[in-house]
């Protein structure tokens, strides 16, 4: 048995989040860039604390002692997330105190200690407290008359000590408001703004502190000590108490805050006594209690990326618009005569926009089809479906509500399109619904052609400035008949299965793929070659690496670009020679499913929303949808995935030990994949369909 088969899950995760902060330590990025890579370290931290620390924690509860197939337990894998976390934690400390902080400060971007503030800032801060922070604030005493309050998730609080009238020692709990930044600006010591002058900051929490004496008066504040609560957040709606997801989802919103205890975080000034208290009353493990040397919640440093400071970021991307897809074209017409594929953030989001605006007020459109998952605040799509129900379109919206920390969100959007008119479908309580579909049903000469866009993204305007992802424009008659038959599924009882071009997920997908893994195996025995790349976000299935192990075996040559986490090891002799993996971590965050088949010369493409995990492999609803245009195949083959496949900036090389390095550059230009795509104007063989 070969000893590293597998790697976790969750370590492997931690090992992504830490590719992250190497981008916060690399100098080669501008200094706010670094600053907000380290706030997105912190987040992303979190939000793992919240979802997958909170399961295991779960398991160990519960007395679950077997073995994953990476042979750790429940109990193996929390003790090494604690100990990776905590390391990565002091490496990002380390960073921000001896190298960013230093670095903002020499550039006049000054976050002070409160105590070095003189008196007339602290002046002018107390006026602001007093005006903006006091209404806000509720301190909630803690003895035998009021229970321990509720600590709500990821809430920043002072557990303030008091001195009463009696000589009593009492204790509080004073929440810091969510609502107000964390980082408040100070007055300007020359005393006005200038542009040259420095931007000076100090912590919300320290202003609350000096002022404690305004809510517990007549009583001597002895102390207060900065906490925060990282609670379990993967609260799921069960059938059998979803009788109206709207309601369920609404529950779970509500018992998120309060969800079981995954991390206590305080600073290293808190005594033994304060923090007893805490864990006491939280009913937290102390090996859950993270102490730190600095502040808590540093995914608020996040803030100082909207400071005006050109010269300390990356220069301002514009999305280019494809020369086929400008606004004066008829884009029913530009769809019909030829596919279009739209690469994001490179390519501009709003020909996906313009042509749902389109079809709203298009009299020949008779009804519009789409899922939503994520779509934001202040969505121009949802906009465009409720003008087109307002127009008398027949509007169908599939709703994911249980798309996680959006659901409020969606919760909302839901309700203005039922408003508008709009029929709106929840998804199955058992399965998400997580592809990215839109139909446009048109009648055009005595006939009805169908409009079809097909992502691995979602229908959101702002990440699609920030995320990689690929959308296709098709009006394929078969591809169409596919996406009808997949709508009815969604909204109806149909169970047909029988989809001529695109795999389905539950079950399509992984029985799809596996398919075209034993075909290049067959290539390869039969004295071929086998050639795979598959790009991700992450491949956690053990099933689907044994099948690519399988592959490696016969011979086949296996490239995998995987973003986050990886559970295949590659490079083990005897098991995987064949296969290499590399992570690209960037200034975009990579989004985009991609899977490329040899298959002999007959080469296939397919693009969807679907990472290769057990959830979206056989709990969700996914699609994967074919490429087939030769011109669009082509450029994914040679300029998409090679331009990846030649990184020798951002990428890392997965070793057979779980370690990643990065790759060497060659050469005095390495390749920056993101960056060759910002440079370079697209030549896929869509810009002119007359060059064909």
């Amino acid at each position: 048995m070969i000893a590293n088969r597998f790697f976790n899950r969750e370590i492997s995760w931690l090992e992504f989040n830490g590719r992250v902060l190497e981008e916060a330590e690399d100098s080669r990025n501008p200094l706010l860039e670094r600053v907000k890579f380290l706030s997105i370290f912190h987040s992303n931290l979190d939000e793992f604390y919240m979802i997958r620390v909170s399961g295991l924690q779960e398991q160990v509860e519960a007395g679950y002692i077997e073995r994953s197939r990476d042979g750790l337990s429940p109990t193996d894998q929390l003790v090494a997330v604690r100990e990776l976390a905590a390391g990565q934690n002091r490496r990002a400390w380390q960073l921000w105190n001896h190298e960013l902080q230093p670095c903002l400060e020499r550039e006049g971007i000054v976050i002070r200690d409160y105590t070095t503030l003189s008196h007339k800032e602290r002046t002018s801060l107390k006026r602001y407290y007093e005006k903006d922070i006091y209404p806000i604030l509720t301190p909630l005493a803690v003895d035998p008359s009021h229970p321990f309050p509720l600590i709500s998730n990821l809430s920043l609080n002072l557990a303030v000590v008091i001195d009463g009238k009696d000589k009593s020692v009492k204790f509080a709990r004073v929440k810091i408001p969510p609502t107000l930044p964390r980082l408040v600006r100070t007055p300007n010591p020359r005393g006005k703004d200038t542009l040259d002058a420095p931007v000076h900051y100090t912590w919300l929490e320290d202003i609350v502190a000096d002022n404690l004496g305004s809510l517990f008066r007549k009583m001597a504040v002895v102390s207060a000590y900065p906490f925060r609560v990282i609670r379990d957040t993967d609260i799921e709606i069960r059938e059998d108490e979803a009788g109206d997801l709207l309601q369920g989802i609404e529950r779970v919103l509500r018992r998120r805050r309060f969800g079981s205890v995954a991390r206590l975080d305080i600073t290293e000034s808190m005594p033994g006594h304060i923090r007893e208290l805490l864990l006491k009353h939280l009913e937290t493990d102390p090996a859950d209690c993270f102490e730190t040397e600095g502040r808590l919640g540093m995914s608020a440093i996040g803030a100082l990326a909207d400071i005006d400071r050109p010269d300390l970021k990356v220069v301002p991307y514009r999305p280019r618009l494809p020369a086929r897809m400008r606004e004066d074209v008829d884009i029913f017409e530009t769809v019909r005569a030829q596919d279009v594929l739209l690469h994001h953030p490179f390519d501009s989001f709003s020909p996906v926009v313009t042509l749902i605006t389109a079809a709203a007020s298009d009299p020949d459109v008779l009804a519009i089809k789409q899922t939503i998952y994520r779509v934001g605040t202040n969505s121009p799509v949802v906009a465009a479906l409720q003008q087109a129900s307002d127009k008398g379109k027949q509007v169908t919206v599939i709703v994911e509500l249980k798309a996680r920390f959006d659901e409020e969100n969606n919760l909302e959007w839901a309700r203005s399109l039922e408003a508008a008119g709009v029929h709106v479908v929840y998804s199955d309580i058992a399965f998400k619904v997580h592809c990215k579909l839109l139909m446009i049903v048109r009648r055009e000469a005595r006939k009805v052609q169908r409009y079809i866009h097909l992502s691995t993204g979602n229908y959101n305007a702002r990440t699609a400035t920030q995320y990689t992802d690929l959308g296709l424009l098709t009006s394929d008659p078969i591809i169409a008949d596919d996406v009808s038959a997949l709508f009815n599924a969604l909204t109806g009882y149909s169970e047909d299965q029988s989809y001529r071009k695109l795999l389905v997920s539950p079950g399509g997908i992984r029985k799809g793929l596996y398919h075209r893994i034993e075909r290049e195996i067959e290539h390869a025995r039969s004295g071929g070659t086998g050639r795979l790349v598959f790009k991700m976000n992450a491949l956690t299935d053990f099933d689907f690496a044994e099948r690519l192990y399988d592959a490696s075996r016969a011979g086949v040559s296996i490239d995998l670009i995987v973003r986050g986490s990886c559970c295949l090891a590659p490079g083990i002799p005897g098991l995987s020679d064949t296969i290499r993996v590399r992570s690209i971590v960037g200034r975009f965050l990579e989004h985009d499913r991609v899977f490329f088949f040899q298959n002999g010369g007959a080469e296939e493409v397919y693009l969807g929303s679907a990472d290769l995990m057990p959830r979206n492999l056989d709990r969700r609803y996914e699609a994967l949808f074919p490429v087939e245009d030769p011109y669009l195949k082509r450029w994914i083959i040679d300029t998409y995935l090679g331009a990846y496949l030649k990184d020798s900036s951002s990428a890392r090389i997965l070793n057979g030990d779980g370690t990643y390095v990065r790759v060497a550059p060659e050469g005095r230009d390495p390749v920056n994949a993101q960056r060759w795509f910002m440079e370079r104007e697209r030549s896929y063989g869509q810009e002119d369909s007359k060059t064909r």
